[in-house]
């Protein structure tokens, strides 16, 4: 299982909006999440909650620019976190590794552009067709069939323009991408191996702080929540795990794999 760390370069970011807006402070705390385990780090400029103001896609790049070009002079793997199509074209322009859509890489003017690159690109499900998250009341029992049926459509529309399918990674969202009833979350967590199943790709989870995990717990039980919900989705299967704090996650796995006698998959 692969480890992103989360880098928010934003204002306004649900958990952390602020305090790495800097680049000194963005490239510090990268820089720390490598140490701490992080194979990937995934840069937004751009918050994506509900209360977030929209960022112009020159705002994104002047945000993502000095933090890009230090981290890949360290050698760094990087995925970008965008949902701009103007972004993630200058992302490609870049070299990164990966880029990170919360909705699934919706513009087909993008789309030569990714076929001829070979960056991996995480499609992620969204209820919302464009925009940050939006409030939206999806009953439980539905969610994984609209899950299906958004990545049906959306990898027969990328493989039609020539995008190679084992560069997809499948994202079915969490929290308030799929639903503001808890239970939609924990129904796409239980259902993973179906939904790699069902695709033959990897699956990349993130939980981390999400909306779901506090349902009534006070913010200090967020962490362990969070962590829990983690190896958790690291048990059903999931391929990558994208995460604010990676050396938390890094030590719960290693436990879970000591204690499972190194099955990492082990219920």
């Amino acid at each position: 299982m692969t480890i992103l760390g989360i880098v928010n370069i934003t204002t306004d970011s649900f958990s952390d909006g602020g305090k790495y807006l800097a680049t000194d402070a963005a490239l510090a705390h990268a820089r720390q999440l490598r140490e701490d385990g992080a194979a990937i780090l995934d840069l937004g400029a751009a918050a994506s909650n509900p209360k977030a103001e929209a960022v112009p896609p020159e705002t994104e790049i002047a945000r993502l620019a000095p933090v890009v070009a230090a981290l890949h002079g360290e050698g760094a793997a990087l995925s970008i976190d965008s949902f701009s199509p103007r972004v993630q074209a200058w992302a490609l322009d870049q070299g990164v590794a990966y880029l990170n859509d919360i909705h699934g890489f919706a513009h087909p003017e993008l789309y030569p552009r990714l076929a001829d690159s070979e960056a991996k690109l995480v499609v992620m499900h969204a209820v919302q067709p464009e925009g940050r998250a939006t409030v939206a009341d999806i009953p439980p029992e539905t969610i994984y069939q609209r899950v299906v049926d958004f990545f049906d459509v959306r990898l027969e529309a990328l493989e039609r323009a020539k995008i190679a399918r084992h560069r997809l990674i499948l994202d079915p969202g969490m929290g308030m991408f799929l639903s503001r009833r808890p239970e939609a979350s924990y129904e796409m967590l239980r259902r993973i191996p179906e939904l790699k199943r069902a695709f033959g790709l990897p699956v990349l989870i993130g939980v981390s702080r999400k909306s779901f995990l506090k349902n009534g717990r006070p913010p200090r039980a967020l962490p362990a929540a969070t962590l829990t919900a983690e190896v958790f989705a690291n048990a059903q299967g999931a391929d990558y795990i994208r995460t604010h704090d990676v050396a938390g996650l890094a030590a719960g796995l290693a436990v879970w794999t000591a204690a499972t006698g190194g099955n990492t998959t082990s219920l």
